[in-house]
């Protein structure tokens, strides 16, 4: 039995079209047009035109290059040809008895068998570039990633040299006031300093080990109850030599009647840490570093750490929590600019919300919340 004219020609290969556009509401009424016009079109291998939207195939942009919408592309027979602009329906008659000739030459590879693997389908190619795009994707973050860690490694370096230098030249002072050349003032005074050049140390090294897990990694928390004022008086103590050096004026609020919080001690002690050691930091000499802690809801305790220094901008009020940003101020602070991030990190591992409030010039507040322990 023979296939009849009609009949072969509706199993020929045929164009697939493929219209982008931003919307589909924008491009309803120019597919429908280009519809009718390729219906018009002499030419005996048929057409399919598919609306594609870019918001849900962004890759499909960088595959086929596209720079302007509405475009029309000619997806099959390869190679591909882009037509772009509002005049689709002009180009479209100049390249159409090319493209007819480009589907009959396929066709009759396919008719020889000289083409034994047919052109991908659209959807096959729309998953191919989803892959491509996602595949590149990868890589720039792969790469993002590697330089933000050599950029880490090679401002620890450096940084660690001055408190390594410092705490190896309180350690000689001692070593050679062993006989009781130095008075008992001045000895401690090195012993307090070669302490806290080692804690800074440790402090930076801890930061660097957090930092390197990545933002997507989960935080280790072994939460347990905890009181809240002790811990906090403890990193009260241990930065108080700064605060002293500074003549910075330091308040607390912090109820003794708090609820017990259900928290990693560790963790929460590198906040109040990170917070504070930044208030110092910003705060002129002769300004004042407050530390409130209030018993907020019944499930939550609310922490805020508030000082006087130059304050941030608010465009940059959310930014200065992700990882490696660093304010225009910054520059000469020491620091990697991943502190802020670590610490909503650990807080949102805990459950609670950090966020910032700031004047410019006239100071911020940082509030952490914390859950409440239940017996």
């Amino acid at each position: 039995m023979q296939t009849s004219s009609l009949d072969r020609t509706s199993t020929r290969s045929g164009l697939r079209l493929l219209l982008f556009a931003k919307s589909r509401a924008s491009i309803a009424e120019l597919a429908e047009q280009l519809r009718q016009h390729i219906q018009g079109l002499a030419g005996q291998y048929p057409a399919k035109l598919e609306v594609v939207l870019l918001e849900d195939h962004p890759y499909l942009a960088e595959h086929y290059k596209l720079v302007v919408t509405p475009a029309l592309v000619k997806a099959e027979p390869l190679p591909a040809q882009v037509l772009a602009g509002e005049d689709l329906s002009t180009q479209l008659e100049v390249w159409w008895p090319r493209w007819q000739g480009q589907a009959a030459l396929a066709s009759n590879q396919e008719d020889a068998g000289q083409d034994p693997t047919p052109p991908p389908t659209t959807e096959a190619l729309l998953q191919m570039s989803e892959e491509v795009f996602l595949l590149r994707q990868e890589r720039a973050q792969l790469r993002e990633q590697l330089h933000f860690k050599d950029r880490i490694l090679a401002m620890l370096v450096h940084d660690l040299r001055s408190p390594l230098t410092a705490t190896a030249l309180a350690v000689e002072t001692l070593q050679q006031g062993r006989e009781g050349s130095l008075d008992k003032e001045l000895e401690q005074q090195l012993f307090d300093h070669a302490r806290q050049q080692l804690r800074k140390m440790d402090g930076m090294i801890t930061d660097i080990l957090e930092s390197a897990r990545g933002t997507t990694s989960e935080l280790t928390i072994r939460a347990v109850e905890t009181q809240l004022p002790s811990l906090c008086q403890s990193v009260i103590e241990e930065l108080w030599p700064r605060i002293r050096g500074k003549q910075l004026q330091f308040q607390s609020d912090i109820p003794t009647d708090l609820p017990s919080v259900q928290v990693d001690g560790d963790k929460i002690r590198q906040v109040l840490f990170n917070l504070l050691d930044n208030a110092i930091k910003y705060t002129p000499a002769g300004g004042s570093i407050r530390l409130n802690v209030l018993h907020r809801t019944s499930q939550k305790v609310q922490v805020t750490v508030s000082d006087t220094g130059p304050g941030i901008p608010a465009a940059d009020q959310e930014n200065i929590f992700f990882d490696l940003v660093r304010l225009s101020r910054d520059q000469q602070q020491e620091g990697y600019g991943i502190g802020l991030s670590l610490c909503r990190r650990i807080v949102r591992a805990h459950y609670g919300q950090i966020w910032v409030e700031s004047t410019p010039g006239k100071g911020s507040s940082f509030h952490f919340t914390l859950p409440v322990y239940r017996v």
